[in-house]
């Protein structure tokens, strides 16, 4: 099970490699560009190319994250493996249900 939740977060860690990218090359963009949040959301909702790119971006880190976060709560928390596994498992829910809310209202799906 360790094994393979190692080879998970580092796969999801390449994974998340060019997204993080993007987006900080995205921020930089619009940042520089003088736009403002409003402008931002314009721009982005109803684009069916942020949607996918944002959603796969959630769905990485809402894998990648707990699973560091479990081995912080069993190294330092002291935490069981079985309860370090079961905080993991609904703070990836939350960050998976928060991410794919956000990318919705963002993407205009959500009104």
């Amino acid at each position: 099970m360790e094994s393979r939740l190692f080879a998970l977060q580092r796969l999801t860690a390449m994974i998340m490699a060019p997204f993080v990218l993007v987006h900080l090359a995205v921020i930089l963009y619009a940042v520089r560009g003088g736009l403002t949040a409003a402008e931002i959301l314009s721009r982005t909702q109803g684009s069916w190319i942020w949607i996918p790119f944002y959603s796969l971006f959630v769905l990485s880190v809402a894998v990648h994250v707990p699973i560091g976060m479990r081995n912080i709560l069993i190294e330092w928390g002291r935490l069981s493996r079985g309860a370090a596994s079961w905080l993991g498992l609904l703070f990836g829910l939350l960050l998976l249900w928060m991410g794919l809310r956000a990318v919705a209202a963002v993407g205009g799906l959500l009104s």
